[in-house]
Parts: structure tokens; sequence; C-alpha cells
């Protein structure tokens, strides 16, 4: 398949927000960009703009993937996802495919711990399930194991693109000795030691941010709560 990045997010986005702010979905053009620009619970973070969007929201009403969904009283217009339909109807399927779309290759543990709030999967043989059906579909493909990873990886196949993951790319890169000594400054005789620069203020997140957080923190506390229950 060959969706573009924007597509992806789109409906990763489109199938989020489905499950996990109901009330609100389908989602009006300025929702669907706060989702896809959110700085949380997304890799990698993107800024798109609005022309973005509508451009990826078009192309994928052309495939039948998503369409308008307003109402006949509503103001704004709306959309909606169409993968129940034209791609997999199983909430466990579309669960991992939402994660994937969203933040990339991942273990089975970390989809397990991420999926809380999208369908919840009692361990991790049920997430192994439900990934071998995708690959037999060609929706899902397992990764070679990197370096000093115990654990396989998983990523969607909606995309042909195969962009290099920068966090890995970098930790993989070697760094000269002299570039891990330290530098120190000393001034000029009768010279006095230039101050140092002011640090730069905090930002706060967005509000939709901070949100998505805490929604993060109470789901993984709830999963917690239950597998002590469990014991």
């Amino acid at each position: 398949m060959d969706l573009s990045a924007a597509e992806i997010r789109v409906l990763g986005c489109l199938l989020e927000k489905q499950r996990t702010t109901p009330d609100t979905y389908p989602l009006t053009l300025n929702a669907l960009r706060a989702a896809c620009n959110q700085s949380t619970n997304r890799d990698p973070v993107v800024a798109y703009d609005e022309a973005t969007i509508r451009d990826a929201i078009t192309r994928l009403s052309r495939r039948r993937w998503a369409r308008l969904a307003s109402g006949a009283g509503s103001r704004a217009s709306k959309y909606r996802h169409l993968l129940d339909e034209s791609l997999t109807g199983a909430p466990d399927e579309l669960a991992m495919l939402c994660l994937l779309m969203l933040r990339g290759p991942q273990t089975p543990g970390e989809l397990k711990g991420r999926a809380e709030r999208l369908h919840p999967f009692t361990d991790l043989a049920a997430v192994h399930t439900t990934l071998e059906r995708l690959i037999e579909r060609e929706l899902v493909e397992q990764l070679p194991r990197r370096p000093g990873q115990k654990e396989e990886r998983y990523a969607h196949r909606l995309s042909d693109d195969e962009a290099p993951e920068p966090s890995y790319a970098a930790a993989s890169m070697s760094v000269p000795a002299s570039a891990a000594e330290p530098v120190v400054i000393r001034p000029a005789p009768g010279r006095p030691m230039p101050a140092a620069p002011e640090a730069a203020p905090r930002t706060e997140l967005p509000l939709a941010d901070r949100v998505a957080r805490l929604e993060d923190e109470v789901a993984q506390l709830r999963a917690e709560l239950r597998a002590l229950r469990g014991r």
C-alpha cells in the first residue's frame, strides 16, 4: 500500500478519537488537525497545516477509507474513518493498527501497555494472536531485531515509505574519543569569565496534550490495579 505519512496520521487519529473520545467523534477539521499535531502519544511529532489535513482527507475519501460525516444541522464539516468497513471490523485489529500508525514500530509489550484505552488485551499471547492475523493479511510485518534488543518489533504495511528511525540511527553512530572529552574554556589573563547564557523559559504543554498525558497515566494505573487484583 502507498499511503502518505499524512494519510496514515489522519487515519490513526480518527481511529484513536473514535475509541477514546466518542462524544466528539466524528472530528471537525480543527479537531483532527489538533489530534495529528499532538506532542504526546505520537512518533514522530508533526506540525501539519490545514491544507495538508484537507489533502489527506480528500485522498482517503477517494480510497473509501474516510468520508464526510456531518449531520443535517451541523455548522462544521466532520470526518470519520471507514476502516471498519473497508479493511477490518475486528476491534483488536483496529487497535493494533491505530497504535502502529500513530507511534511507529513497537514491541508486543509496548503495544499491550498502550492499547488499554483502545482495546484491553488480556495478555501478551492475545497481542501476538492479533498481530499474526494482521501479518497473514499483509497489513503488519515483523521487523528484524535491533542489536541488544530482546523483543521483536512490528510495523504496519500501509505505506511503502521506509524512513530511517532517527533515534536508532543516532544511537548507533560511533562518537570519536576526542568528542567525548570535556572542553574547558579559560578567559584570557585580566579578563573576566563570560556569564553563562540564561536558561530558556519553560513552555507549558497545550491543554490537549496535557489531557492526553493524564488519560494515559490513568489508563496505566487502572491496568496495574487490575493486574494486582488478579494475583
